[in-house]
């Protein structure tokens, strides 16, 4: 299927503009990441964990084909049934045909990120199921009919005042409510009928476990246990670089998953799934390539696949805090999603890759040790080579590539900024035709440049001329190295 081209500016825009929600949204996840970093500095040992995470993951990915076989035969000697799909028309399909083998009529589902990528509700829905998903964030996105916009915080974008009307346009709560213990009183109400009336059960996976054939998902509401408790059939649908070889590994990155995610020491429910509940029932595991093995052979972009989705760099992003998540049109948003998204369709998303301060916050918390901003700089070297770089961005890199190139043009230039900027009234760059300005004052420009400073206090770089042979360059890149 050919998708939308993004353009990540434009659907920012509403969200963008609106102040404050966009503060909001800021102060919110910036109150998570705070709490994140008091639970990693609670921690003597965080970095060798994050160390240990990684190597684990780079050694998985590259033996990945031994690890999912293994995982088959020991999940099928505990009694599961492993299904293989190669792309998400082949999941949905097959998680349809288990269902209509049973006579489905209704499924609950716990949040899966992966089902999400793969469109499963709609296609569910399409076909005459009805879908429930009972996380509460997922829940609430679902009844006002959007996605989520955050993988672990589903609705971060959505005030409570909001949900307390979406509550009483689909659950008849009072009108106007919005205390969030009512709220949640009554949600529950509504998902004990939908956990009761649920034919089968279907959830994510958070990490399977080569050496055992069995399955973790963890939740912080329980719902993934309640959904999979009463029904006959448990389908898991999973990603294959979710994989790890061993109990041990495990228990590296469940220290890692819910500090990084929401800076709680650990997450409330680690489900672990061996096999059917009982000789009644049934385990259906649905492994998901859906282009995993197309960036597992890309050498730069394979770290990417060490992801273990805790959203901890969207958390600390602040461009995702500012723009929300909606504004990628990404199943998975933020850094690690505008790295994911261009290895599936790179012109649809060649945007998202410049959603990007390069500030590096999010390789700095990454659990697993992804270098996102030294990806999300790679991505942009790849777009320029494929010729996808927006015309607007090419006029002005070759403009920026032609004046710097000409160190004399480059000093005019330079001179004449900082006298305009002097002079100039300020509505000629502060007007409502300049909206970069409407947030931001300019600082007051120096009367002199930094070469100018750097001749009149380190010495005149003439002089060295003589004695490193290219002064010119020499100097220049000093400039260029001190300035940053």
């Amino acid at each position: 299927m050919k998708l939308p081209i993004v353009d990540h500016p434009t659907a920012a825009k509403p969200f963008v503009t609106n102040e404050d929600r966009s503060h909001w949204h800021d102060d919110a996840l910036w109150f998570v990441r705070v709490k994140r970093d008091r639970q990693a500095s609670s921690v003597p040992e965080w970095e060798y964990l994050r160390e240990r995470a990684s190597a684990i993951k780079t050694h998985t990915i590259a033996n990945l084909g031994d690890y999912l076989e293994q995982f088959e035969r020991n999940a099928t000697a505990r009694g599961a049934t492993v299904h293989w799909a190669a792309d998400a028309e082949e999941h949905n399909a097959i998680v349809l045909k288990i269902l209509r083998q049973h006579g489905t009529q209704r499924i609950v589902k716990s949040k899966s990120m992966l089902t999400e990528e793969c469109g499963l509700n709609p296609y569910l829905e399409n076909n005459g199921i009805e879908v429930v998903d009972t996380d509460l964030g997922e829940r609430i996105v679902q009844l006002r009919e959007e996605t989520p916009s955050h993988i672990v915080l589903p609705a971060i974008h959505i005030k409570k005042e909001e949900v307390g009307q979406t509550f009483h346009t689909h659950l008849g709560t009072d009108a106007g409510a919005s205390d969030p213990q009512y709220l949640t009183e009554a949600a529950r109400n509504h998902l004990r009928n939908k956990f009761l009336a649920g034919e089968v059960g279907i959830t994510g996976v958070n990490f399977g476990i080569a050496e055992t054939g069995g399955f973790v998902v963890c939740t912080n509401e329980g719902n993934a246990d309640l959904g999979v408790s009463l029904p006959k059939v448990h389908i898991a649908c999973m990603g294959i670089e979710k994989m790890i070889p061993s109990l041990a590994d495990l228990s590296v990155f469940t220290r890692l998953l819910a500090r990084s995610a929401t800076g709680q020491p650990v997450t409330t429910y680690t489900s672990h799934f061996h096999g059917p509940k009982d000789d009644n029932s049934e385990l259906h595991i649905v492994l998901v390539d859906n282009g995993r093995t197309r960036l597992r052979g890309n050498d730069t972009f394979r770290p990417a696949m060490h992801c273990i989705r805790c959203g901890a760099c969207m958390n600390t992003c602040p461009v995702y805090r500012r723009s929300g998540g909606h504004s990628y049109r990404a199943t998975v948003p933020g850094p690690i999603g505008s790295v994911l998204s261009p290895s599936r369709d790179a012109k649809s998303y060649k945007s998202l890759p410049y959603a990007c301060s390069l500030c590096g916050s999010c390789s700095d918390v990454c659990p697993v040790k992804i270098p996102l901003h030294h990806q999300l700089l790679a991505w942009r070297g790849e777009l320029v080579g494929n010729g996808l770089l927006p015309l607007s961005k090419r006029v002005a890199m070759k403009t920026a590539s032609f004046l710097f190139q000409r160190p004399g043009l480059y000093r005019t230039a330079g001179s004449m900024g900082r006298t305009a900027l002097r002079v100039l009234p300020h509505f000629v760059t502060h007007n409502r035709f300049n909206t970069w300005t409407k947030a931001r004052e300019l600082p007051k420009p120096p009367r002199e440049s930094f070469r100018q400073w750097y001749i009149a206090n380190r010495g005149n770089p003439q002089r060295r001329d003589s004695v490193n042979g290219n002064a010119t360059t020499h100097a220049n890149t000093r400039s260029n190295g001190d300035a940053s």
